[in-house]
């Protein structure tokens, strides 16, 4: 009685554990699959950058009467205007004030400084272009430098939806009119609130007058 018991527990194991078995050899062709996915993607994105890198390099060699400089995050600039004076840059927090002109590497116009119209940046705590973010903290007040950004540092494999392309390396010119501390600007603008509203309140008190 207990060798029939024994017998059909047995096989029902076997099963199982072959069955198991089966499960586990079947999954390792996706494993294998997506490393090759990823070494593929990893290949492609290398041969990417060196030929942006390249298109750049080849901008900056066109111009050899202009100094450029190599950032340590992976873009190039030059200065059209360099404050020798001040040394002060801004830093995280700082409410930064600018303008800035978008082209494509062949000089065209993809964003005009009318239509980005000027910028107020909260340094490191607003959500804008990479390499922007890391430039304007090179920049001193009043300077306009020049960036040629991979797209990597740009708007990378998406683009904007807009009018900049899938990965698209760009030309941007950026003027720094001034920065200062977020408490300082804050206090401005409650400054200036409180005047409007006493000049407006005058305002409505001469209109009433008799």
């Amino acid at each position: 009685m207990k060798l029939k018991l024994f017998i059909p527990i047995s096989l029902a194991l076997t099963l199982l554990f072959s069955s198991c078995k089966q499960d586990q050899e079947a999954r390792r062709p996706i494993s294998h699959s997506s490393g090759s996915f990823m070494k593929k993607s990893v290949d492609r994105n290398k041969k990417l950058v060196a030929s942006e890198e390249d298109q750049i390099k080849a901008i900056i060699k066109s111009k050899p009467t202009v100094e450029f400089f190599a950032s340590t995050k992976g873009y190039w600039y030059s200065y059209e205007f360099k404050n020798e004076l001040d040394t002060l840059t801004p830093k995280k927090g700082d409410i930064a004030f600018f303008d800035y002109e978008i082209k494509d590497l062949k000089g065209n116009i993809i964003y005009s400084q009318l239509e980005l119209r000027p910028q107020i940046y909260r340094v490191d705590k607003q959500d804008i272009m990479m390499g922007l973010r890391d430039g304007i903290k090179l920049m001193r007040k009043n300077e306009k430098v020049n960036f040629l950004f991979p797209s990597h540092m740009g708007y990378g494999y998406h683009g904007d939806d807009k009018k900049i392309g899938v990965n698209q390396p760009l030309f941007c010119t950026v003027t720094l009119h001034d920065f200062k501390p977020e408490a300082v600007y804050k206090a401005e603008m409650e400054g200036n609130t409180l005047i409007d509203a006493k000049a407006s309140k005058k305002t409505t008190t001469d209109t009433l007058e008799p």
